[in-house]
């Protein structure tokens, strides 16, 4: 396949050019952060540092970390670094517990945005030519505006659906002719899926590709949708605090994705010590917004698990690579004493020939952890003998355990009866009271 860049200069630039450019970048930052956000002043004080003690990106393991928990014990607007009426959007993360992660944006944080979103539609092959069917959720989630400002940004042709109504959704991909496809990985298989129930041949589309984040997904799954919708699939990583989808994004090679780090600095640490780890070494992803103005956070603690790969990739780009996520140090489930990820179980699923429709139910037994495992057969297994579906749970129990390191109960439950969703898939139901 070609390589297709959007803009070459950055992401093929020499390693030393943008060492130089991330400190310049870096110093601006810390001096911002310093004289215009108050929480970062005292941090940096208590840390007995000055922002001229900061001299290249080799001083910013000096530096504090900053956590979600300090976005939302500032809620709402206390970590911004510039005044209101210099802000031109809004969004915000949903949390489970506490208050939202409220994020700011300027003209200029846009447009550091736009530009990730567009080299990731670049790097997956769309053009000017292109419809961009954009299925993620528009508003306060970051995941619609993000694709939808970066396609524009290309020059290409956004078709701003949203998510839903999935019928309609594939008759529009069907009927307008759409040639890339952004969603969550769950519903772009979904969307597969009702293609395939309501007796469309995805050759008849125009698909080429699709952009799909928001949640972790195995190569599995990957192969799953590019088969349902017979396209290429691209992954794509960001989160709200850090600017939203176009953070990293995956070139042809499929091999790690390339992180923007002349707009935000990645590091690896150890997530029980803080230490900076190697290349090559998995452990909790770091990243501080040297390119941001309304909110630059300091060495932001996203609690993925990946790893960083500075060789130069095979596409041509030298923008450092992260490993596919291999899950979160806090959705990480610990099982009698095991850390399991969903990611682990998708693989095994996947690995068998099943979709990755599952769920994961954990319990506490006579203060025993139970797990849980249920599948949804395919419509061949649901016409097997009871025999027969037995003999298939055992044999994916002791795959699981192979791989897990713990027992698991394996449940084969009828087609289309786990819950489909249009954003992220819940795979976790935990009744344990710890």
């Amino acid at each position: 396949m070609e390589n297709h860049y959007f803009q070459p200069e950055v992401e093929c630039a020499d390693r030393e050019s943008l060492r130089e450019l991330q400190s310049q970048r870096l110093r601006e930052m810390i001096k911002r952060c310093y004289e215009k956000v108050p929480f970062y002043r005292k941090k940096l004080d208590e840390a007995g540092i000055k922002p001229e003690d900061i001299k290249s990106v080799d001083d910013i393991k000096r530096l504090p970390f900053t956590t979600k928990t300090d976005l939302r014990d500032n809620y709402p607007y206390g970590l911004f670094a510039v005044p209101r009426e210099e802000l031109i959007r809004i969004h915000a993360s949903s949390g489970t517990t506490g208050n939202p992660t409220v994020v700011g944006y300027t003209r200029h944080d846009i447009d550091v945005w736009a530009d990730g979103a567009a080299r990731a539609l670049a790097a997956a092959g769309c053009t000017t030519s292109d419809f961009v069917h954009v299925s993620y959720g528009y508003g306060l989630f970051t995941g619609g505006l993000g694709l939808h400002y970066g396609a524009e940004k290309l020059g290409a042709a956004v078709i701003p659906v949203s998510s839903g109504n999935t019928q309609r959704q594939v008759q529009i991909l069907k009927d307008f002719g759409s040639n890339f496809l952004c969603c969550t990985p769950s519903y772009a298989a979904y969307i597969g899926e009702t293609c395939r129930d309501m007796g469309i041949d995805t050759k008849e589309i125009a698909l080429r590709g699709g952009i799909f984040g928001a949640e972790a997904w195995s190569e599995g799954m990957r192969e799953n949708i590019e088969k349902l919708l017979n396209i290429n699939a691209y992954d794509i990583y960001g989160l709200s605090e850090i600017a939203g989808p176009g953070v990293s994004y995956e070139c042809p090679e499929k091999n790690g994705l390339h992180v923007c780090e002349d707009y935000f600095y990645p590091e690896i640490i150890n997530p029980e010590t803080g230490e900076v780890l190697p290349d090559g070494e998995y452990g909790e992803l770091v990243f501080t917004c040297i390119g941001k103005e309304a909110l630059p956070l300091i060495r932001y603690r996203t609690r993925d698990i990946c790893a960083l790969n500075h060789e130069k990739c095979a596409c041509g780009r030298t923008l450092v690579r992260m490993a596919k996520p291999h899950g979160r140090t806090d959705d990480m489930l610990v099982i009698r004493g095991v850390n399991v990820f969903p990611s682990q179980i998708e693989f095994v699923l996947t690995n068998m020939g099943l979709e990755p429709n599952y769920v994961l139910v954990v319990d506490r037994v006579h203060n025993l952890d139970t797990l849980e495992v249920k599948v949804e057969m395919t419509p061949e297994m649901f016409s097997d003998s009871v025999k027969n579906i037995e003999n298939i749970e055992r044999h994916m129990a002791a795959k699981l355990h192979t791989v897990l390191n713990i027992s698991a109960k394996v449940t084969l439950v009828e087609p289309k009866s786990i819950a489909r969703s249009e954003g992220k898939a819940q795979r976790i139901i935990d009744n344990r009271k710890i």
